[in-house]
């Protein structure tokens, strides 16, 4: 009678799966070392043992298998996420072509373009759409307006302000200069006064006399002469008749 089929299973045992395990890592070694030099293969092959105990073989070096193992690996990944990375830049930029002549399209419909392929309900929509756009600048040229004036009115009050400012500053200075020239003023004035008196007060017992273009000396003897040819003749000397 042949072997039974074993069913392949954790073995519960714990002795039993120490021999086994031994059994077979051996027998796996075998296989790895004859499959190399039977065909020539680069192999490697790493066990770890329940314990953590590491069983390793290679035809060419372990580490040498491994680092071929990782640039295929890396070479492979680094391909299918180019050409799937170069895929998706693909399509996107097949959805932004496509939304670019959409915009392309709606643009020359609003403009008057392009007219005849629409149909009444498109055109009804177009309409819409103007008419939304329309009422949409108009808000936004009222509202800029209003704003406009808005500024125009802080600018006139502030303006105002420095006026009333300016207008204040200037009566503060006038009154001081007033204030300053009060004194000189009356000073002038009693000088201009008693100058007159005293140009006034002599010989005020001879008769006036009319000095026109420029002052001229009369010496006192014709003065007493034309005063004694006064109150005979009874006329002034001076005078045209």
């Amino acid at each position: 009678m042949g072997r039974g089929r074993v069913e392949l299973k954790r073995i519960e045992n714990k002795i039993n799966r120490q021999v086994t395990f031994s059994k077979r890592r051996n027998g796996l070694l075998k296989k790895a070392y004859e499959l190399s030099v039977l065909c020539d293969a680069e192999v490697a092959l790493i066990i770890f043992s329940t314990r953590g105990k590491l069983y390793e073989f290679g035809s060419v070096g372990i580490s040498k298998t491994l680092e071929r193992y990782q640039r295929c690996c890396y070479n492979s990944q680094d391909t299918n996420v180019a050409n799937h990375e170069a895929q998706n830049w693909y399509q996107e930029m097949s959805k932004l072509k496509a939304k670019f002549e959409s915009l392309q399209r709606s643009q020359r419909h609003l403009l008057g373009e392009d007219l005849g392929p629409l149909s009444v309900k498109e055109l009804q929509q177009l309409e819409r759409q103007l008419e939304s756009a329309l009422s949409q600048a108009r808000q936004r040229k009222t509202q800029l307006m209003l704003e406009q004036m808005e500024e125009l009115r802080k600018k006139e009050r502030r303006l105002g302000e420095i006026n009333k400012q300016l207008k204040e500053q200037l009566e503060a200075e006038g009154a001081t200069l007033r204030a300053l020239q009060g004194p000189w003023a009356t000073a002038d004035h009693g000088a201009a006064g008693s100058s007159f008196s005293l140009q006034a007060n002599p010989n005020m017992d001879h008769a006036p006399t009319l000095c026109i273009g420029h002052h001229q000396f009369v010496p006192p003897e014709a003065v007493m002469a034309r005063n004694l040819a006064v109150e005979e003749n009874n006329f002034m000397l001076g005078w045209v008749p």
